[in-house]
């Protein structure tokens, strides 16, 4: 009961749970007795996109073992309320995907199965072809693995050909430079107001400004995750860059953006360069992208052009009923010609090394090497233990340096004394 009291004030701050059940702890005989995998698996996502791709993969395991799964797709939105009621209620999906925001505080509190003795004693499953962040990414405290890692992602430059002929500018390379970038964006805007060069939402931090303030030498958060990083001088220095690109009108209004996301506002031509990431894959079926607009690499700063990354993980939960089987089908998830196979079949691009070549040549329409190249000089994406609280303080006092009630400098700033303060709590508990 104490350990269900202390994961109830965990995620009661983010979501308000009525009615709901009391918390076993995992031990009783009942389910004990179905750990032999008897019964069908629960695997819960959040992206319609990749579940095709997802369950031609499980129906080869099920063939393979004859374990049958079952894929619950959840919207991103709902999704983590979802998990927070499961994990309070003691009914998480048997098999899940999990998140860098969210990966430390489940495994604070024991509500991811602990993988490693599986690991070690697997044959199939070798985390050193897997990125060493992300591997590390996915343990606990205690440095046992709690979830293998699914996938990997990367962040690239995309542009509208038509919009660049019509300017008669020269498509982006690899020699260009963020100064390129803030040239173009300058020329591709229209005075009318019917184009702009670029935009940057203040919700869009792993996409766009996290790459440039890494690129100009400085960081969200230190390496040990104890100090922010937003009033580094480099970091302001990075920002400042952003925010003459607003002020310059190279991006549209606040009142715009924040109406709208950037990606549709891509689609629909209203911007002629975006930063998307390599999971964003309505890049691949919007019919207007596929006739007008490809990918580069990112821009660099000097020499240094750095791409944020991040990965999913599969975990599965601590109390399932089907411990061996979810265990099963993890390492079956993990094994290099699955994650060859997620790859191949344009899921995205795999965690194992050498395996995504595939995810290239299934959208032929694009440029795609462009985010394999970009696995080149990667920074993991931001994280801590409550890493959601201070992302979204971060994300929601931006918007004063985007609407221009506030400089730049002192948002950054705000931001910073905000984070540390939240650090302070989170390190102290």
């Amino acid at each position: 009961m104490k350990k269900c009291k202390q994961i109830l004030a965990l995620f009661m701050t983010g979501i308000m749970i009525l009615g709901m059940p009391g918390c076993g702890n995992g031990k009783d005989a009942s389910k004990e007795s179905e750990n032999s995998g008897s019964k069908d698996l629960t695997v819960a996502i959040w992206d319609t996109y990749q579940e095709p791709g997802l369950k031609e993969i499980m129906n080869d395991f099920t063939n393979e073992t004859g374990i049958n799964v079952k894929i619950q797709v959840t919207p991103w939105d709902q999704y983590w309320t979802m998990m927070e009621a499961g994990a309070t209620g003691g009914t998480l999906p048997d098999v899940f995907w999990m998140h860098s925001n969210q990966v430390a505080k489940y495994a604070k509190y024991d509500l991811l199965m602990d993988l490693s003795e599986y690991v070690e004693k697997s044959e199939t499953v070798d985390l050193s072809k897997f990125p060493e962040q992300l591997v590390s990414l996915y343990q606990n405290q205690d440095g046992k693995q709690v979830a293998i890692p699914k996938d990997v992602d990367t962040v690239a430059l995309w542009y509208n050909k038509t919009a660049f002929d019509n300017a008669g500018l020269a498509y982006p390379d690899d020699t260009w430079t963020w100064d390129t970038f803030r040239d173009a964006a300058k020329a591709l805007t229209k005075e009318d107001g019917s184009q702009y060069g670029t935009v940057f939402s203040p919700k869009s931090n792993h996409e766009t400004y996290y790459n440039l303030i890494y690129d100009w030498g400085g960081n969200i958060i230190n390496e040990d995750g104890t100090v922010s990083g937003w009033d580094d001088p480099k970091t302001l220095e990075a920002m400042e860059f952003v925010k003459e690109m607003i002020d310059d009108g190279s991006m549209p209004p606040y009142t715009t953006i924040a109406e709208n996301e950037p990606l549709a506002l891509f689609e629909s031509g209203k911007v002629a360069m975006g930063l998307f990431g390599s999971w964003q894959s309505d890049l691949f079926s919007n019919d207007y992208i596929k006739e007008n607009c490809d990918v580069a690499v990112l821009p660099k700063k000097d020499d240094t052009r750095i791409s944020i990354y991040n990965g999913l993980g599969w975990a599965a939960s601590a109390d399932s009923p089907n411990k061996e089987s979810a265990w099963k089908l993890i390492e079956y998830l993990g094994s290099e010609a699955a994650q060859k196979k997620q790859a191949d079949l344009g899921v995205t691009m795999s965690a194992y090394e050498n395996t995504s070549d595939g995810f290239v040549n299934k959208n032929e329409n694009f440029n795609l090497q462009a985010y394999i190249d970009m696995l080149d000089d990667i920074v993991i994406r931001p994280y801590s233990m409550d890493t959601v609280v201070w992302e979204n303080m971060s994300l929601e006092t931006l918007v004063k340096a985007w609407d221009g009630t506030a400089e730049m400098e002192d948002t950054c700033k705000e931001i910073a004394a905000k984070m540390n303060e939240s650090l302070e709590k989170e390190n102290a508990q």
